[in-house]
């Protein structure tokens, strides 16, 4: 079970603010299983990272731009949380575009904590039931998404979890999905 991800390509999209762990710990069983994957962000260069939002916790390399990426270039889709990355992402229309054009493509996408802000911007959450940091839910409620409160939530195309501490067993859901997911034409 080592490769079952071999050939797939992840696309990776935060800002500065991400929380470390919720890139660092998915990105890493992704690659376990096979996967390439790439940091898309709204800026070049490197990304900062928090660790609980408060401490500085080192960079992340960004890949490429989202402004230059295309959803047809990768089979999923991973938004991390933290409270700074996925506020920034709302506001930014390339990135909000790109994770429309990817739901609307059907391809697995994957949020913890925060990251499913902007899912709500991009108007795709109505009637999804989905996960989340509990600060978020209203929101998410808001937009019209069924929200509850447990570890991992699969509906459809989308897998969430709520917080680091959801992170085990996140890793694995994601690695789950991506893996069965067919690949749109």
């Amino acid at each position: 079970m080592a490769h079952e991800l071999r050939g797939r390509k992840v696309a990776i999209l935060a800002a500065d603010g991400v929380e470390r762990v919720e890139l660092e710990q998915p990105r890493g069983a992704l690659h376990g299983a096979g996967a390439e994957t790439e940091v898309l962000s709204i800026h070049p260069g490197e990304i900062q990272a928090r660790q609980w939002d408060l401490d500085s916790a080192g960079t992340f390399p960004v890949d490429r731009l989202v402004s230059d990426a295309s959803a047809d270039d990768y089979d999923a889709l991973l938004l991390p949380g933290g409270t700074m990355n996925p506020d920034q992402l709302r506001v930014n229309e390339d990135a909000v575009g790109f994770v429309k054009t990817f739901v609307d493509s059907g391809k697995p996408v994957a949020t913890i904590c925060h990251g499913p802000w902007t899912l709500v911007e991009a108007d795709v959450v109505r009637g999804r039931r989905l996960t989340s940091w509990p600060s978020i839910r209203t929101d998410l409620r808001h937009a019209g998404a069924e929200v509850v409160d447990e570890e991992v939530v699969i509906d459809g195309q989308f897998t969430s979890s709520r917080s680091p501490a959801d992170l085990p067993a996140f890793c694995a859901a994601i690695v789950e999905q991506f893996a069965h997911a067919g690949r749109p034409v």
